[in-house]
């Protein structure tokens, strides 16, 4: 198992990075966390099949996060995929897609596929198989619009990766990532309480009781981004692969 950083960075683009997009690749699992706006030039860039991803959770709709998938589908029209696709996500996501579809395209939510997608809703702590991958959301703290905020357990192939998504500090954050092969966690800041975020410093009092295998950062801003030198983590960076 394998996973690409497609773009890991937050929502205003700091130190250059894209938008979070997270590739999972397997011998048989292949899907997408989360799908930002800059998903699909960076998908191509890094020459990564669209066709053969079976499988897209979205963990809230921030732009970031989701604004990607409208360009994805249109993209997958036009290439003429026949390859079924399952986008799951938080309770509202087939109204929220509908909603981003017509905002940036209009008419295309009603335009009829060339092949079947399937729009899932994900309840927290309620796991959910797909394929080769069964996944565990569970509900984290990210504000009052753009939710519900879902992070990620995600197990396929035997092996197991966890994904904060965006989320200041909950206890839910050790059980999501409790003895994982691979956790993702946001550190939008170094040790600045930020509502709504997450920083390295609040992250690092928890690690302990977390016990994941391998840890990665992302999400980061530029106050994260200027201590990378002096941090002893692994920090994502766009198009990095971590096998796992």
């Amino acid at each position: 198992m394998q996973l690409r950083f497609v773009g890991c960075g937050d929502a205003f683009g700091s130190g250059g990075r894209l938008n979070t997009c997270f590739h999972v690749s397997g011998r048989q699992a292949n899907f997408l966390i989360d799908c930002g706006a800059s998903a699909l030039p960076a998908l191509k860039r890094l020459e990564i099949e669209r066709s053969d991803i079976d499988l897209i959770l979205i963990t809230h709709f921030h732009g970031d996060h989701f604004a990607g998938l409208p360009f994805f589908l249109l993209d997958a029209q036009f290439s003429r995929r026949t390859r079924p696709l399952t986008i799951a996500g938080p309770q509202g996501i087939e109204r929220r897609l509908r909603e981003v579809m017509e905002a940036l395209f209009e008419h295309s939510s009603t335009t009829k596929q060339r092949f079947e997608v399937d729009v899932v809703e994900l309840a927290p702590e309620q796991s959910r198989t797909f394929g080769a991958v069964t996944v565990t959301p569970y509900p984290v703290v990210h504000g009052e619009s753009g939710g519900p905020f879902l992070a990620y357990r995600v197990e396929a192939e035997g092996r197991t990766l966890a994904y904060s998504a965006d989320t200041e500090w909950t206890e839910t954050l050790i059980p999501l990532a409790h003895g994982a092969d691979l956790f993702i966690a946001e550190a939008y800041m170094y040790e600045k309480v930020v509502k709504n975020h997450l920083s390295l410093k609040t992250l690092e009092q928890h690690l302990p009781a977390i016990g994941a295998k391998r840890l990665v950062l992302t999400h980061m801003s530029d106050d994260m981004l200027s201590r990378l030198d002096m941090l002893p983590y692994m920090a994502a960076e766009d198009g990095m692969v971590v096998v796992f």
